[in-house]
């Protein structure tokens, strides 16, 4: 694949052969080579590890003009250390990717839980069972959740007796809703939340196909598409988000929020720890952030060859990290009144001390001299060096944050409501080079 395939097409032609790649990020516009430059994982990423995992090779136009190949035998380094550092190292032009077996559905169990370290219980059962492909959880509050645990089927047998849910239609559900709805539409259920003894009945499964499951989150975000219905204070209903469905994907969803500058009112980090720091990190941000809820959970297998290879992990914390992380997602409203580089300073802060990582494509707000006593600047350079890549920018250059006043749409007059809005909106009808048209 060349690095601008988005993942929906990558899928499309994959599954024409009954293949699949082990991860495939959850929204369809990511790309081949943004997956790979900035770090991606998904549900299968528990088996599978990220998705840069899967490359068996890649191809580079270094800074001077040459055209290199890199994987697992040849410039190793140079193979191991380009995931996850945006480009800083050379162009990619060319990869191939390593291909699983495919089926037509998605089994997808629900457990219901009563807190993050119920949720993380179930999580480790779920995980050491062998038909497991995927893994995933949300949390609706800090004591009701669901863990999902899915396996490929090919639906013969399954058909008869479960229900076939899809999630890319217009009047279909939102993923995150429809999850909630598994795990309290039933009266047993719900009071199982309120004590300490679990409910008796089975949990709730579904059948979904394939590239359902993969992109069951693109329609609102996950759930971040209900903060536009709240800011222009419309209805936050089936209807309403089928009427709506157009601007409802994540393609459309993300150019209007960068083009409105709204960003610098939310939250939006995807944020990882060793799994027996989470309780605390998820008691600290219910301190620190209240009611943003809900968050997604996704746990993250790296093998201990590849920590000691990636110059964009946390040198401090490659020991405790171990083979697995636990991705928390948290993306909503700041709390009122707070200010965005504060609270995402105290974040970053926090996380740190628990010898976690955050997702660099997301803001980050360190100064220089943080950032290089996280990351490990003297392995990373030598391998700048290596290469011929020091007049690219690096790293921290990449993905620092730029607040610029001159643009910011949110302050100024461009602060009566609901004008950002709607210049974000008008910025997703007129179109333009902000986003490829798939």
């Amino acid at each position: 694949m060349e690095p601008n395939v988005p993942m929906d097409a990558l899928v499309a032609a994959t599954l024409n052969q009954g293949l699949v790649p082990p991860v495939v990020p959850e929204f369809p516009g990511i790309t081949v080579g943004g997956g790979f430059a900035g770090t991606a994982g998904e549900s299968s990423s528990f088996k599978y590890g990220f998705f840069d995992r899967a490359m068996n090779w890649i191809e580079m136009i270094l800074a001077d003009g040459e055209v290199v190949l890199a994987s697992d035998t040849e410039r190793r380094d140079l193979f191991y250390g380009a995931a996850g550092t945006f480009g800083t190292l050379g162009v990619a032009t060319l990869f191939e990717m390593r291909l699983i077996p495919a089926k037509e559905f998605v089994e997808l169990t629900y457990f219901p839980v009563r807190g993050i370290t119920h949720a993380q219980e179930v999580m480790d059962k779920v995980a050491r069972d062998e038909t497991t492909d995927f893994l995933d959880g949300i949390m609706f509050a800090p004591d009701r959740g669901v863990i999902m645990a899915g396996k490929m089927a090919d639906g013969r047998e399954e058909r008869s007796n479960l229900p076939v849910v899809t999630f890319t239609k217009a009047w279909d559900q939102w993923f995150y809703l429809h999850a909630e709805e598994r795990i309290a539409d039933d009266g047993e259920r719900r009071e199982s939340f309120q004590s300490s003894v679990p409910s008796s009945l089975p949990p709730r499964r579904d059948l979904i196909p394939l590239p359902d499951y993969l992109f069951r989150y693109d329609r609102g975000a996950f759930w971040t598409g209900k903060y536009a219905f709240w800011y222009f204070c419309t209805p936050f209903n089936r209807c309403m988000r089928w009427l709506l469905d157009r601007l409802m994907h994540t393609r459309t969803m993300y150019h209007a929020l960068h083009r409105s500058s709204l960003t610098q009112r939310y939250i939006i980090q995807d944020l990882a720890v060793p799994p027996e720091h989470m309780p605390e990190f998820s008691k600290w941000l219910d301190a620190e952030l209240g009611g943003v809820y809900p968050r997604w959970l996704c746990p993250l297998r790296q093998d201990k060859f590849v920590l000691s290879m990636h110059p964009h992990l946390p040198a401090t914390s490659r020991q405790e990290q171990g083979e697995g992380l636990l991705n928390i997602g948290v993306w909503g409203p700041l709390p009122n009144g707070q200010d965005q580089v504060i609270v995402n300073r105290r974040i970053e802060a926090k996380l740190h001390a628990l010898h976690g990582m955050k997702w660099l494509y997301a803001q980050a707000f360190y100064t220089e001299d943080e950032f290089w006593r996280i990351y490990d600047k003297p392995w990373y350079d030598a391998l700048r060096e290596k290469y011929k890549a020091k007049g690219l920018p690096d790293v921290y250059e990449k993905v620092r944050t730029r607040l610029d006043p001159k643009r910011d749409l949110t302050k100024g007059v461009w602060s009566i409501w609901p004008l950002a809005g709607l210049y974000g909106i008008a910025s997703v009808l007129k179109g333009g080079d902000y986003l490829r048209k798939g």
